[in-house]
């Protein structure tokens, strides 16, 4: 089969979810150590409708928290270097009691728990996720009473 060579290149798509998939309006702070998955984890939650703003560390992540900044859910990877996720969020509800936080990782939630990472009641949600699965969860802990 012969096939003549491109010309030019094509826009990238912009990804469209599902119609039966509830977004929101709110603004999420996204910290991840690895820019692929950061982008990957910003780019669905605009699809779904939502308002990012991103850190690729815990320190670029609490300089955001000390800002006039408003956000409702930090979403944190759980391991990162030289802070971990669980201590970020400790140190960011220090600054803004009642912050809802939504946890990620690779790793199970159960070896996660039994390391004493995370306790076992958190939200989380493990990767690689869907824009389904992120959708629901962000929507169920965004809804969730503090």
């Amino acid at each position: 089969m012969y096939l003549p060579p491109a010309a030019g290149a094509l826009p990238p798509a912009e990804p469209v979810p599902p119609a039966d998939i509830e977004g929101g309006h709110e603004t999420i702070l996204v910290v991840e150590d690895d820019k692929l998955v950061r982008d990957y984890v910003l780019t669905q939650l605009h699809s779904l409708g939502y308002v990012t703003l991103d850190a690729g560390n815990a320190a670029e992540a609490l300089a955001l928290v000390q800002t006039n900044h408003a956000f409702d859910l930090l979403f944190t990877d759980v391991i990162m270097p030289d802070l971990d996720g669980r201590r970020l969020a400790d140190k960011a509800r220090a600054e803004r009691p009642g912050l809802k936080v939504l946890y990620t990782t690779g790793y199970t939630r159960n070896a996660i728990v039994h390391n004493g990472m995370l306790d076992a009641d958190v939200a989380f949600i493990a990767k690689p996720f869907t824009i389904e699965q992120v959708a629901l969860k962000v929507r169920q802990v965004l809804d969730a009473r503090v």
